[in-house]
């Protein structure tokens, strides 16, 4: 195959161009990520670690003159032999974080120390961090009132989930990994048409999904119990626990099918609840018509809202990459 001249690029590449700039100019690190919506949350961790002495570029993965999007692209295209101190990767964990090694992708993801991930399955999962969603409510809204509580919803959903999660990584690190996919674990715990008067009851009803197939499994595998229990533990020692499962599932599944369908409901509810406050305190017609037409006006788009939360910089995910980025820049500011 012809390569292309940007095949070539890698870390020392960098590191040779930087000396080529006056000595007090930044030094520059070229940062690759999956796709367009990753910038702005990896720009987000990057900030605090430039200074006087360099800066980072963020940059999707080409190839032959094409733009690539996609974990596997921007891992194989780049990194292996490419990677350094001034060419590094920030992408999703996915679940090559959690199967550890099974792969060649999970190999290198904890391997090399300039490819940095979410621990969570996606930056989606970060997004959706339920200590921070009536942040969000408030911020689309404009109405602090709580009329329910989603984080507690996002605990006991986890927690309904977590046995059945357990089950879907043990089989991604074994052969039989086909035998109960992603996919067939997300149909499990589809939430359904939510409703906040139903809330309880969807969980009731995914708890009861779980058990079904958590029954079935036990029967396809009836010697797994030993090892199950282990992989338990282990989740659990590397961030898993019951109440925050959902940070671990398909990032797309907890976003589209979960979060966003409760946040709308809720939002409908604080919507409702102020244009009606605004009714009943209105002096008159005109009053009314004019707050209501800026409040409607001021009403944020819950998916934009959502896309931009940074309320994930209090979860432990963000804490421990925060902690990888530290300890590489640290290591890095030392030899230079």
């Amino acid at each position: 195959m012809k390569k292309n001249l940007t095949d070539y690029v890698n870390s020392k590449f960098i590191e040779a161009a930087n000396r080529l700039k006056p000595k007090n100019d930044r030094r520059r690190i070229v940062v690759y990520v999956e796709s367009y919506d990753d910038i702005f949350f990896w720009r987000s961790m990057l900030s605090r670690f430039e200074d006087d002495t360099r800066y980072f570029e963020i940059l999707l993965p080409t190839r032959v003159g094409k733009l690539e999007r996609g974990k596997k692209s921007a891992i194989m295209n780049m990194l292996s032999q490419r990677t350094g101190q001034y060419m590094i990767a920030c992408v999703d964990a996915d679940y090559d974080y959690l199967i550890q090694g099974v792969t060649p992708a999970s190999k290198e993801l904890i391997s090399n120390p300039y490819i940095f991930h979410t621990y969570a399955y996606a930056i989606e999962n970060l997004q959706c961090y339920a200590e921070s969603l009536r942040e969000v409510c408030v911020a689309v809204t404009l109405n602090d009132h709580s009329v329910f509580d989603c984080a507690e919803y996002l605990r006991q959903y986890s927690q309904a989930i977590f046995p059945l999660f357990v089950w879907s990584i043990w089989h991604y690190r074994r052969p039989e990994y086909r035998d109960f996919t992603i996919s067939d674990f997300n149909k499990v715990i589809e939430t359904g048409n939510f409703t906040i008067e139903k809330a309880e009851q969807i969980v009731q009803n995914i708890r009861r999904k779980v058990g079904q197939r958590i029954k079935q499994l036990q029967e396809l595998h009836p010697d797994a119990k030993e090892s199950y229990l282990a992989l338990k533990e282990e989740l659990k020692q590397m961030g898993v626990t019951p109440d925050t499962t959902y940070l671990y599932i398909q990032g797309h599944h907890l976003f589209d099918k979960v979060v966003m369908p409760m946040l709308k409901k809720v939002c409908e509810q604080l919507i409702r609840q102020r244009e009606s406050e605004i009714r009943r305190q209105s002096h008159h017609y005109t009053q009314q018509r004019n707050e209501l037409s800026c409040y409607q006006r001021s009403i944020g788009n819950i998916e934009f809202t959502l896309k931009k939360n940074l309320g994930y910089y209090r979860s432990v995910p963000v804490s421990r990459i925060q902690a990888d980025l530290e300890a590489v820049m640290g290591k890095r500011c030392a030899n230079e």
